[in-house]
């Protein structure tokens, strides 16, 4: 690891041991693929705070060593060695001012951008949405780039105690400044008690699509997420996800401000947010809402960590794929190719003890 990193709450570690980079030297990541960004703002909260300490959990949330290397099982990848990753620590943040917070944000999220590197945010509480995909955006060109939303809550209010800068608007600024098109905003996960009405005619009028639990438990996450990905692409360069870990049911995630019981599982996020980053050019990402301080046993900042590497892994698969012209099969087994043939195919024809297969026979 290079020199490290400014962290604001936490040690000065990157994600997992990867190179640190300053973003006030481009040359230290002009090859980089993706750099990392801790946002630790939770000056936007109106409920519980702690997710300004949601970066520095997320970092090291993980039980193997911070060595900079992880290889996944599933994509055959190991992200933080196949891709040029870089960690450029917290951004310097005074939460006591949040306009000129989201204003350093963006100014981060667009140099990254405009390296050419993927830039994955850390939040904070999900204020910084507004920034980070506006920083994208300033690059890409307003209304350029769709945003795939996972979250309880919609946050589209117009204000929230009387401020138009919190966690509960930052997706109604960002329509009302054209950085994103509100018929390439799509929701996933929303569900519970708000918003009211009022808010929801408005969404409608900006022709937002919204996948409340209810449809997406009637038809499926996957055909839910099919749906979202076909509207995304159309006439976009690519996609920026928004991942609020409060789009999981509470009993798995408690870890955050706002908890709504009924949500998504961990592992229908993990695979939404791998399926996403395989299929789609995805040019920004922000994990926001993970807050420390209402977490057990480190299981929300646990998750939060693997919605990251999930999403550095597909991302990973996919350029892989597009090098070499392969293709990442889901039914392979896991040994398949690794010496385990032999014993694959014995299982196969059923003359392994308490395996059974007949042609046409379903696995």
């Amino acid at each position: 690891m290079r020199n490290p990193p400014f962290t604001m709450f936490g040690p000065p570690i990157t994600f997992l041991g990867v190179d640190a980079c300053d973003l006030d030297d481009p040359a230290g990541y002009a090859d980089a693929d993706v750099v990392i960004l801790g946002a630790p703002l939770d000056g936007g909260t109106t409920y519980r705070s702690g997710a300004r300490f949601g970066p520095s959990a997320v970092r090291q949330a993980c039980y193997l060593p911070q060595d900079g290397s992880r290889p996944s099982l599933a994509l055959r990848v190991d992200a933080l060695k196949d891709l040029k990753v870089y960690d450029a620590g917290d951004v310097a943040l005074y939460s006591g001012d949040i306009a000129r917070s989201v204003e350093q944000i963006e100014a981060a999220v667009f140099k990254i951008a405009a390296s050419g590197a993927v830039p994955i945010v850390l939040g904070g509480d999900h204020t910084i949405a507004w920034p980070d995909h506006t920083g994208v955006a300033r690059h890409f060109g307003f209304g350029r780039v769709a945003m795939i939303h996972f979250d309880a809550h919609a946050d589209t209010g117009d204000s929230q105690f009387g401020s138009l800068i919190a966690h509960g608007t930052p997706m109604r600024r960002l329509l009302e400044s054209g950085a994103l098109r509100g018929d390439r905003f799509l929701q996933i996960g929303l569900r519970g008690y708000w918003p009211d009405e009022p808010i929801l005619e408005w969404m409608a009028q900006q022709r937002i699509r919204s996948f409340e639990m209810t449809e997406i438990v009637e038809r499926g996450l996957d055909d839910c997420l099919t749906e979202a990905a076909d509207i995304a692409l159309d006439d976009c360069e690519g996609v920026f996800l928004s991942v609020d870990i409060d789009v999981v049911d509470p009993g798995a995630a408690p870890g955050t401000g706002t908890p709504e019981p009924g949500g998504l599982s961990p592992r229908q996020l993990l695979d939404a947010v791998r399926r996403l980053c395989y299929e789609l050019p995805v040019l920004g990402l922000d994990l926001v809402e993970v807050s420390p301080p209402l977490d057990h046993a480190d299981v929300t900042a646990l998750l939060g960590n693997r919605v990251i590497l999930e999403a550095l892994s597909a991302i990973a698969r996919r350029r892989k794929d597009q090098r070499d012209g392969t293709a990442w099969d889901r039914h392979e087994p896991l040994l398949h190719g690794r010496g385990a043939d032999e014993q694959l195919s014995r299982i196969a024809s059923g003359r392994v003890r308490g395996h059974t297969h007949t042609a046409g026979e379903g696995h």
